[in-house]
């Protein structure tokens, strides 16, 4: 057994992190310390000045670890990655996870490439951005496509002419193909020029030259011509005017400030970038009741930051950070950046006014989401609630479903899926084939599938005497999806599959998870659930109902896919080995390329004789057998339509 007086006693006074674990091994918090001595002692001492949300962490603590770092720096960056990766209960969470895009011009290659990127890498190429909007940076690049042709492909040119056909963007004349020699190295550059200043803000340019070829095509009467460059004119002016907003600086600067209800924060953040507001951005936080606001403010900028590409030279914050986090964060910032990052409160003036507008912004959204989010938690959440109030139970977070699918027996497989506080948690489904049943019988394929689950839970679960301080990096604290045991575990069935699941639970001495069936009408729709050999009723027109049915029909969904595949990739195996001539490697080759007998039959000889395991005269051999079985019984058919003329 884990003693926490004992384990406080040998916390050293060293920078750390520490993460602290419930009984059924979670992770529900984890934070940094200066010294983890001092730090971790704090939760288990007086209550008396704690938020309700840290004493109920705290109640709900089994065990701790915890790692030891060089300095508070490091401390702080492995927090924001555990953060990041556990998503732990009772931390302050950024649910947006976004990355956001960049425009890379390749200007250390020959014949330049401007292609669309998602993070900025040391490799010499010049990139624009991040911008907030995937879809003006497509905008943006179609645009420089159609007026500077640039390319986009991935050929390593030297200026000669290539041995491969020039591509589509050629023949749609948005491309001059320097793959082919078409296009000197001198006038590429030129039109690369033209776009670096375009992506550097100067759309003059552009503009005056796009003018200019829309008046001479129109002179040369070419109003097709003329049309064309109006559209791009158009664009380009459309452009231009999402970028009003400047200050006289051109500075770099993120401007952030946030609002707050009940357990959800929304934080507002503006783009500045060479001077120009390029778009704004909201995230949402969790977690945030009793939460002090310079530690809200702290938590975003931690969680943020880790995550983006991009650290600009300059923030300005709507709320004054504490002076220590101030100064870490400040730092940590700053070497993300390669150089100094201001952190700013401004009070009065312009910049306090920018600060306030993203405040009404915030609280602007945080308005309109209300309602939203109250929705959100009546169908997840309180559903889960009601269903917890159903079966008598004090709380549900986890709850299990299964199904089995077969045809008749054949390729019998069990579906396992998961869903926590009302959500589905996909990265926890799991797939059974079938090894110790023959034949249709869904009671001993569940028991088969109910058995091996949570046997492989019980070996999954750790010696909770050896959960002190780890000794391997981080990545050792992801937890297998076997290892938490369900609170609820729903049987698509009556009382046959309920008393299956019971028994394997008997079997195996786990105790503390409750079972229940989705019982079905004669329409096949759920109409209530079997609990302790009686049935309940349930309120069709409830969020709870609504929840079952989606459990239910997720569970169908996924074990029938699951069926479907296997028996298409059996199907396609059985006529295999009539082929002759095609031994077990060019079956495995034909089966991994074609997933159905209709792609194979499909295939052309060419097609088959381009699979590296082939040559010409395997090629013919499937070729021949799919195709003289076609034309055998287009024989037999005619045949007997003579037969039967009279």
């Amino acid at each position: 057994m884990f003693d926490i007086e004992e384990e406080l006693k040998k916390l050293p006074g060293k920078p750390g992190v520490y993460i602290m674990h419930d009984k059924q091994d979670a992770i529900i918090y984890v934070g940094k310390a200066i010294s983890l001595k001092n730090r971790v002692r704090q939760y288990f001492q007086s209550s008396r000045g704690k938020s309700p949300k840290i004493q109920q962490m705290v109640a709900n603590i089994a065990y701790f670890e915890y790692i030891v770092v060089d300095s508070e720096m490091e401390a702080l960056v492995l927090e924001c990655n555990l953060i990041k990766e556990h998503r732990p209960k009772y931390n302050t969470m950024l649910k947006d996870d976004k990355s956001y895009p960049y425009i890379k011009v390749t200007v250390n290659e020959k014949f330049p490439r401007v292609i669309y990127a998602r993070r900025q890498k040391k490799d010499k190429a010049k990139y624009f951005g991040p911008y907030t909007s995937a879809g003006a940076v497509k905008e943006t690049l179609e645009l420089l496509r159609k007026t500077y042709f640039y390319r986009s492909c991935s050929r390593a040119l030297t200026g000669e002419k290539d041995t491969e056909r020039p591509c589509l963007y050629y023949h749609i004349g948005q491309c001059k193909a320097p793959c082919q020699g078409y296009i000197t190295e001198e006038e590429y550059r030129k039109n690369i020029e033209g776009i670096l200043e375009f992506l550097n803000g100067n759309y003059g340019l552009l503009t005056k030259r796009l003018t200019a070829e829309m008046l001479e095509a129109s002179e040369r009467m070419e109003f097709e011509k003329a049309a064309e460059y109006r559209d791009l004119l158009n664009s380009v002016k459309k452009l231009t005017q999402q970028q009003k907003a400047s200050d006289n600086e051109g500075s770099n600067r993120d401007i952030i400030a946030f609002a707050t209800a009940e357990d959800e924060a929304v934080v507002q953040v503006f783009f500045v970038r060479d001077g120009k507001m390029i778009g704004r951005e909201h995230f949402y936080l969790t977690g945030v009741r009793n939460e002090e606001r310079p530690d809200i403010m702290a938590d975003f900028l931690k969680q943020y930051y880790a995550g983006t590409p991009f650290v600009p030279k300059e923030l300005l914050l709507g709320e004054q950070l504490r002076p220590e986090d101030e100064t870490l964060i400040g730092e940590w910032l700053s070497a993300r950046r390669g150089g100094k990052v201001k952190l700013l409160f401004p009070q009065r003036g312009d910049k306090e006014k920018l600060i306030e507008l993203a405040e009404k912004n915030a609280s602007m959204v945080l308005q309109q989401d209300t309602e939203k989010i109250r929705r959100e938690e009546a169908r997840t959440t309180g559903a889960v609630k009601q269903i917890a109030d159903w079966l008598g139970m004090p709380q549900i977070s986890r709850i299990e479903s299964y199904d089995i699918s077969n045809t008749s027996g054949f390729e019998s497989v069990g579906s396992m899926v998961v869903y926590e506080n009302g959500r589905p948690k996909k990265s926890d489904y799991r797939k059974f084939k079938i090894r110790t049943v023959a034949g249709p019988d869904d009671y001993a394929s569940m028991r088969e599938v109910l058995t091996r689950r949570f046997t492989h839970g019980r070996k999954a679960q750790p010696d909770s005497s050896e959960a002190a301080a780890p000794k391997k990096p981080p990545a050792s604290l992801v937890l297998d999806s076997f290892q938490r045991l369900p609170d609820l575990i729903m049987m698509d069935g009556g009382r046959g599959q309920v008393n299956v699941a019971l028994g394997v639970l008997e079997e195996l001495h786990i105790t503390g998870v409750t079972v229940c069936g989705m019982v079905k009408d004669d329409n096949h729709r759920t109409r209530g659930l079997y609990f302790n050999n009686i049935e309940i009723p349930i309120d069709t027109a409830s969020e709870a109902f609504k929840l079952i049915t989606r459990i239910q029909d997720e569970t169908h969904r996924f074990a029938i896919e699951f069926h479907r595949s296997l028996r298409g990739k059996a199907q396609v195996h059985s006529v295999l080995d009539d082929i002759p001539g095609i031994g077990a490697v060019r079956r495995r080759a034909l089966m991994k390329k074609y997933q159905s007998l209709d792609a194979l039959r499909a295939a052309s000889e060419e097609e088959l004789a381009e699979l590296p395991e082939f040559n010409r005269r395997a090629a013919e051999q499937v070729y021949r057998f799919f195709h003289q079985k076609e034309t055998e019984s287009e024989t037999e058919c005619e045949q007997s339509d003579k037969e039967n003329t009279v």
